[in-house]
């Protein structure tokens, strides 16, 4: 049995380096895609965004804010405008990101500790920018509005410990953990490469076993398998499952690195997850395969069950707050349960005892896939030998 699986795992390799539909697919994009994706993304950061302002007070205090802001990471002042009009069209036109108003008489109300409405305005349709943009500001303005006021009470003759309760009685402390910087390469470039890689292998493998009658070769896969569907299905598994560690290899010792700053993106922890994800998604492959004996029709089923997993995964929004039938469709796709314990073990570095859960989901596409494509393709087998005797 074991020699019988070797030899279709061999023999599904060489058709895999033989025919487009399958190495194009398999080595030839994924690496390209990484390429692609990383080089898209590496700058990693926003920053130097660029903000207008509109300075009403064109006092000293005003000018030292504005100082202020440009020293921040996501900060550029790029314009200044006169009016809300002028402000507006620049947002609309592209122009600025975003936009800060001082009102007139800043100076005095701050300094008489009256309420003072300075206006950040942000371009919330680029959400991440914005935040950082409103992030930035919003902590260059308070902390600047506070030394004013420490400043004035401490002329007074106030020791600074009381000033600065009294201007700060409450002092927030702020972790952002696991990705502080909104690393955008360290953070879309592997999951866009998983959600490809998922769609990749789905799309490939559901053509597997349907493909052997196109190249007229039934009969070849029935002698190396020695008749028995779960030698060709177990074969062809792992030769697709090897095909696999190649691409995982060449993108995170590689590739990934060349963009990353020689930061490596391998780790066994992801290794046994990433197999996990591929192994699921050949079984679905193949039950699509076994099911489906026209080309076209397991390539669409493949297209419909693998193009919304982005989306469903809880890679971009959370499942949570996606309505239950959403939610019950995305436990359906391999995609999902990598994704949780992706974000577990690639950001949170925690060890794979963590995941446990989502291992054992994306297995239970294997323990259901394989076997009923084992038993479909079984019959498959058993009636092309009674064409050909």
């Amino acid at each position: 049995m074991i020699r019988s699986i070797l030899k279709v795992a061999l023999r599904e390799w060489k058709r895999i380096l033989t025919f487009p539909v399958y190495y194009l697919a398999m080595l030839v994009l994924p690496p390209v895609l990484c390429l692609l994706y990383a080089g898209i993304y590496n700058k990693h950061f926003a920053e130097d965004l660029p903000v207008a302002i509109w300075d009403e007070a064109n006092s000293p205090l005003s000018r030292q804010f504005t100082f202020m802001l440009e020293q921040t990471e996501s900060i550029h002042i790029t314009q200044q405008v006169q009016s809300e009009g002028e402000l507006q069209a620049m947002l609309r036109n592209g122009k600025v990101m975003g936009a800060i108003h001082f009102p007139r008489r800043m100076d005095e109300q701050i300094k008489s500790r009256q309420p003072v409405y300075i206006t950040i305005y942000t371009n919330v349709s680029y959400l991440v920018p914005a935040k950082l943009l409103y992030k930035d500001a919003a902590q260059v303005l308070l902390t600047a509005a506070a030394g004013v006021q420490l400043q004035k009470l401490m002329k007074t003759g106030m020791p600074a410990g009381k000033a600065m309760a009294l201007v700060m009685p409450v002092q927030l402390q702020s972790f952002t953990l696991y990705n502080p910087r909104y690393d955008y390469q360290q953070y879309l470039v592997p999951g866009v490469i998983a959600v490809a890689m998922q769609m990749m292998m789905i799309m490939v493998v559901a053509l597997a076993l349907n493909y052997e009658h196109k190249t007229h070769s039934l009969g070849e896969l029935y002698e190396v398998c020695n008749g028995s569907a779960s030698n060709a299905v177990i074969g062809k598994s792992l030769a697709y499952l090897s095909v696999a560690w190649v691409d995982y290899i060449m993108i995170t010792l590689v590739i990934y690195p060349l963009f990353a700053a020689g930061a490596q993106l391998f780790s066994w922890g992801l290794f046994t997850i990433f197999t996990l994800l591929m192994l699921a998604c050949i079984s679905v492959g193949m039950m699509v395969s076994a099911i489906f004996k026209d080309l076209l029709l397991a390539c669409d089923v493949g297209i419909f069950y693998t193009s919304p997993a982005f989306v469903f995964s809880g890679f971009t929004f959370p499942r949570w707050g996606m309505p239950w039938y959403d939610q019950y469709y995305a436990m359906i796709m391999p995609l999902t349960p990598f994704v949780d314990a992706f974000f577990k073990v690639y950001f949170m570095d925690l060890p794979l005892r963590y995941v446990r859960l989502e291992m054992a989901h994306m297995l239970l596409f294997a323990v259901i896939g394989l076997p009923v494509a084992m038993l479909l393709f079984q019959r498959t087998l058993q009636q092309s030998t009674l064409q050909h005797a």
